[in-house]
Formats: C-alpha cells, structure tokens, sequence
C-alpha cells in the first residue's frame, strides 16, 4: 500500500475527532479507545486521510497548544465558508482571522485556531480565477501601493 497521511499530536485523539466532526464532514476509518495517552483517530476529510495521536511524551509525541502553536496548518476548501466558520466559533475555536471576502480572486478565506493549538485556514471558491489572472491582479495591486 502507498498514499500520503497528514499526521497530528493532541492531547487527546478522541476530544480532537469530536471538535473537527462538529466543524467539517468527517468520515471515520479508525478510532481506538484506550486510556488517554493511548489512542489514535484515522479520518478522511475531502478525501484526505489524517491520523492523530494522542500526545505521549515517552514516545516523543508531543502536541502543540494555544500558547506555543506550530508554523504549519491545514488548509480546507470547503462548500459554505460562514457555516464551517461558524461551527468553529461555537465549538470554541479562537479567531486568527475572519472571514474575508476576495471578490477579485473569487474567494474568501478565514483561519482559526483549533483548541487543542492546530491553525486551519478554510476557503470557499466562488468564481475560478486562473494562475495567470491572479499573478495580474497581485501586480497590479504592488502598482498601487
């Protein structure tokens, strides 16, 4: 078997599936349920597989968190950017950024801050806008200022 897994350390793997399950459309591969420390989600989101671990320091699983979050994150084009923004906000995500319309780009994006110290940027395409169409409109705009 080959593929690609984005890989993920919490604090706890089932509270973590429980938020993203009330923020995105979530589908379940494999889920232990061990004592925390223990256990592991695999999920599918938009067909992507993740897999997260609960954080374990004697296996050098350690997680990031509010205070000390990491320089990457997860970035979800979703159908309806107000509702996936909302479910964050009503599960206790933390604004980053809110939801900001592109009309140029034919986007809008906003990123939050899971509780257990992830950063998820979300999108919503409303109009394609080719590669070169964006190159334009960015050099123009540097014209600008």
């Amino acid at each position: 078997m080959v593929g690609v897994e984005l890989d993920m350390v919490v604090k706890d793997s089932l509270k973590a599936l429980e938020l993203y399950e009330n923020i995105f459309d979530i589908e379940r591969v494999e889920v232990s349920n061990f004592p925390r420390g223990e256990n592991e989600a695999v999920f599918l989101l938009y067909n992507v597989r993740f897999h997260m671990l609960d954080e374990n320091p004697d296996f050098h699983l350690i997680a990031p968190n509010p205070d000390d979050p990491k320089t990457s994150w997860v970035n979800v084009t979703v159908p309806d950017i107000k509702e996936t923004y909302a479910n964050a906000m009503d599960v206790g995500c933390t604004e980053v950024q809110p939801v900001t319309e592109l009309p140029d780009y034919g986007v809008s994006n906003a990123i939050f801050m899971d509780t257990f110290g992830y950063v998820w940027m979300i999108h919503q395409v409303h109009k394609e806008v080719s590669h070169e169409e964006r190159i334009q409109l960015w050099e123009e705009k540097k014209k600008e200022e």
